[in-house]
């Protein structure tokens, strides 16, 4: 894909973001509002890839730091821009800005009912670790009562 641009997110995306996640994500977050994707994109301004083409937004992952790991999430790509090396470019970038941050070790977040998903993280040389189980607990009054899907949130 030869028009494709990879650039950091801006506070002004966070609304065609969450429209973005709504059409081509995998479940929903508690943290999937205006609020919530302003609050990462001003905390850490380069975590938020997205991908362009023709100025629509056709990709996104989140390649959060923390200075300890690398961490990975909503890597998504629009349905009909899919199997055109869009995650594959995502990807390089994420991977590249975790490098140049002194990353060693990337991992990612997959909903175990994305067959998919986890067909493309396998694809990219990540490899799934079954001893490893996610502990959730909602820190607001907005995620204490709101029903997820298993592995959301």
């Amino acid at each position: 894909m030869t028009d494709l641009q990879i650039r950091a997110a801006t506070p002004a995306d966070a609304e065609a973001v969450l429209a973005f996640w709504k059409e081509s994500a995998e479940g929903t977050s508690i943290s999937d509002d205006v609020h919530g994707v302003t609050r990462l994109v001003e905390r850490d301004p380069e975590a938020l890839l997205l991908a362009e083409a023709d100025g629509l937004i056709v990709g996104s992952v989140i390649a959060g730091w923390d200075g300890w790991r690398a961490h990975l999430y909503r890597l998504a790509v629009l349905p009909s821009y899919r199997r055109r090396g869009i995650s594959t470019a995502l990807l390089r970038a994420a991977e590249d800005r975790f490098r140049t941050l002194g990353g060693r070790r990337a991992d990612a977040m997959v909903l175990e009912a994305n067959e998919t998903g986890q067909g493309l993280w396998t694809a990219a040389g990540y490899g799934r670790e079954d001893h490893w189980r996610r502990w959730v607990k909602p820190l607001t009054d907005q995620g204490a009562g709101a029903p997820r899907p298993h592995g959301q949130g």
